[in-house]
């Protein structure tokens, strides 16, 4: 439990953090809140536009995007083993000293200084990456993986597609 209240108060100082948008972060930090269930709401055109939940599949869409990936972040046990579909931007985070790198998928979201939070999650992918800021569509299941002390939540893709069309890169909610 205190690694899980680590792990949130991480992804909150991140997401208020002051930066020019190369901002050095841990695997927490790139890997920001994922998906989350809630019913699926419809915009004033009537259709669909918040997430579609299945038994075993949570669709994170536009709308509520922030919301959805803090309430995974917050309630990780809810969608534990669960798959999520999202779409987003591929970004790379490497420690060169280290030898590591981080991949993630994520949008923009509130920070201190407008937007520049991150908001999504690290993913695990066995195929070959795509090009760093490419709009991606992300299906996999959320797990949990250790690294030095600390627990981290990542998605291990089941699939990663490169879409021309591109999403809502900014999110407020």
């Amino acid at each position: 439990m205190k690694k899980l209240m680590a792990l949130f108060i991480i992804c909150a100082c991140f997401m208020t953090a002051c930066g020019s948008g190369n901002i050095s972060a841990t695997p927490a930090e790139t890997a920001n809140p994922a998906v989350a269930a809630s019913s699926a709401a419809k915009d004033d055109a009537g259709s669909q536009n918040v997430s579609a939940v299945s038994s075993d599949i949570v669709e994170i869409k536009d709308k509520m995007f922030l919301t959805q990936v803090t309430d995974v972040y917050t309630n990780p046990n809810d969608y534990m083993g669960k798959t999520i579909k999202y779409e987003g931007i591929f970004d790379i985070f490497e420690i060169p000293e280290k030898s590591l790198k981080y991949y993630s998928v994520i949008r923009y979201g509130p920070g201190c200084c407008g937007d520049d939070g991150n908001v999504g999650f690290e993913v695990k992918w066995d195929g070959e990456y795509p090009k760093q800021n490419d709009w991606v569509e992300a299906t996999g299941v959320l797990e949990e993986y250790k690294e030095g002390s600390y627990m981290y939540l990542r998605i291990a893709l089941s699939s990663l597609n490169v879409l021309d069309v591109r999403g809502e890169e900014n999110v407020i909610q």
